[in-house]
């Protein structure tokens, strides 16, 4: 079993301006009916939105558990995301999303962008984006925060909220063919999302392919040796897991 090690961010002053990241170009997120992008300056009532959001997450279970997310240290309207998934049919995936804000937010939802790989219904397989269509219709700027939508994020990895997708907010169709037809054939691809995932080269590699166009994550994973990850276990209280005896016959 391989042992990794989350790295923390920098610190980052909300309150000042970051400086700006090359401008990727616009796009219309689908099922959402929404363009984003960073052609626009953002105005100071969404500087301020947004470090609110951020500050916010803070609070308990604003944050799902298993989420870990940052803004990106050269764009606060771009925040940097890991989901640990724990259950379900894709259980022990390790997936990296983002959270890019348009210049009118909160006026306009965010975009939300897996950037892993991972068979789902609700993700493009073509750039990663996610459908918040089937919670968010309509986006309503007064009632509905990034911790909304972290919250339909995890749930939308569930069965309950799988069995209700509709093949009209489906960015992948074969996905939603397939678990309404054939779930097991459906889980095996979800499994296989999964293994992908926790791969070496997914956590590791700043060059895999699926990061191809998409910048550089702010959140980086790094191998640990055994003897660093038994410093830091020592570091932090936690005991090495011990194996059961076997079982005389």
């Amino acid at each position: 079993m391989q042992s990794i090690f989350l790295t923390a961010s920098p610190t980052i002053d909300l309150s000042t301006p970051t400086k700006s990241r090359s401008k990727p170009a616009s796009r219309i997120a689908s099922g959402t009916g929404v363009t984003t992008g960073t052609d626009q300056s953002p105005t100071a009532l969404t500087r301020t939105a947004v470090s609110l959001e951020y500050a916010s997450l803070r609070y308990p279970k604003h944050c799902p558990t298993g989420m870990y997310v940052t803004p990106s240290p050269e764009n606060l309207l771009v925040w940097d995301a890991v989901f640990f998934v724990h259950q379900g049919y894709y259980a022990d995936s390790i997936l990296k999303f983002r959270i890019t804000f348009p210049p009118n937010y909160p006026e306009r939802p965010p975009v939300v962008q897996f950037l892993t790989d991972v068979f789902h219904p609700l993700i493009s397989q073509q750039d990663g984006t996610f459908n918040l269509a089937p919670r968010f219709r309509p986006w309503r700027p007064k009632e509905h925060h990034v911790f909304d939508i972290l919250h339909w994020i995890k749930a939308a990895f569930k069965k309950h909220a799988l069995d209700e997708i509709k093949e009209i907010d489906s960015l992948n169709k074969e996905a939603f063919r397939l678990y309404h037809d054939t779930t097991s054939s459906f889980a095996a691809l979800a499994t296989q999302s999964s293994l992908l995932s926790q791969s070496p080269s997914a956590l590791f590699d700043k060059d895999h392919p699926s990061m191809a166009g998409k910048g550089t994550h702010s959140i980086q994973f790094r191998e640990l040796k055994p003897e660093k990850l038994e410093t830091l276990r020592k570091h932090i209280g936690i005991r090495e897991w011990e194996t059961e005896p076997a079982s005389s016959p």
